[in-house]
């Protein structure tokens, strides 16, 4: 089965060779994605990749990106965050109709991930509310690649806060050090500290 999928990459685009890079991705078994470079320092690739399962597809795809450019960092893979208008495109209704069935059952309907302008809620979520409990047909491949996207999103979200405590860690150690001298943490380096961890 043929899955489609896009995954975006931040590369060091300082010294790359584009064309190098593209060539390298054909390489180790790319060639099924069609390659975007607009934005310096990014790399979008948009796959149709045959496999048995959406797993397997996006899982190979990123290795393969990973042994063409090990530098690259995964930003997202997409599809997964939508608004309502990309749920509407997806399932073939008005956005309207989305918008409406969520207000007149939101007591059931999937939470927003970023509720603001515009609201943003996990592809999966929303496919699997709309063939559950109003009996759409949604497009099952779709529904299979948002639930492996969305893993695959939650899980370097949190790689990365597990990053993030270890340096909140390391400096209340240092604070807790700095007590235990006697000394009081200077304003400064507090706020220094909290910067860093909020980076």
């Amino acid at each position: 089965m043929a899955y489609t999928f896009t995954l975006i990459f931040q590369i060091n685009s300082a010294g790359s060779d584009v064309d190098a890079l593209v060539e390298r991705l054909g390489e180790v078994g790319c060639d099924d994605a069609l390659v975007g470079i607009g934005q310096p320092g990014r790399i979008a690739l948009e796959f149709i990749r045959d496999a048995s399962n959406a797993r397997e597809a996006m899982e190979s795809a990123l290795g393969d990106v990973l042994r063409a450019i090990p530098t690259a960092t995964l930003i997202e893979a997409a599809p997964d965050l939508v608004g309502i208008t990309d749920v509407a495109e997806i399932t073939g209704v008005s956005r309207q109709n989305i918008r409406k069935l969520l207000i007149s059952r939101s007591a059931t309907a999937p939470l927003p991930v970023h509720a603001g302008n515009p609201s943003l809620w996990h592809l999966s979520d929303m496919l699997s509310w709309l063939e559950a409990e109003l009996h759409y047909e949604v497009p099952l491949r779709t529904l299979e690649i948002a639930l492996v996207a969305a893993k695959i999103n939650i899980r370097k979200e949190a790689a990365r806060l597990r990053r993030d405590d270890d340096r909140c860690l390391a400096g209340l150690a240092r604070g807790e050090q700095a007590a235990a001298e006697g000394r009081l943490v200077s304003h400064a380096e507090a706020t220094a500290q909290l910067k860093r961890w909020l980076v």
